[in-house]
């Protein structure tokens, strides 16, 4: 198990992140149309995979909203950006704010990726969401990069992450 930190106070997560140079974990995650998107998917980019505890927190739109910006410029790449909210919020969200170079996916049905990538918050009053981490992925699944956020306020560093790809 990892900790990370609400206001300073610990909370711990379902386990470790996946490791730079191992394969990610397949996944199956529900897009805004409610279809399901999975790992396999994305084979052939490289991604960005996003996570966050709630697209309605200011930190979590800051973070899709610089992915969005610094998408657009990046070759053969997608940001995934995936959380436990609903799919209808995450599209309202995008919509509202015009942002179109990002690719929202849901772990509503079963949370079955936070706990599978070890990121899920086992404790706290964010409990069951997802911690904020940022995984990079080459064109074939493997880990370049992976960061959890320590303080769950606090924005990922976004330079590290685009520095992977």
């Amino acid at each position: 198990m990892a900790t990370v930190t609400l206001g300073g106070n610990p909370i711990k997560t379902s386990g470790e992140l996946p490791a730079v140079g191992s394969k990610a974990p397949q996944f199956q995650l529900v897009q805004n149309d409610l279809s399901i998107a999975s790992l396999e998917n994305f084979t052939g980019s490289k991604l960005v995979l996003n996570i966050f505890p709630s697209i309605d927190t200011g930190t979590c739109a800051t973070s899709v909203r610089t992915f969005n910006a610094k998408a657009s410029a990046l070759e053969n790449t997608k940001v995934l950006c995936i959380s436990r909210d609903l799919p209808f919020a995450q599209k309202r969200f995008c919509g509202a704010e015009g942002l179109e170079n990002v690719i929202n996916l849901s772990d509503f049905k079963t949370g079955s990726f936070g706990k599978d990538y070890g990121l899920e918050m086992i404790e706290g009053p964010l409990g069951g969401l997802h911690s904020r981490v940022v995984i990079v992925l080459d064109e074939n699944g493997t880990v370049t990069y992976a960061e959890q956020v320590p303080e769950i306020a606090d924005e990922p560093n976004y330079e590290a992450a685009l520095a992977a790809l």
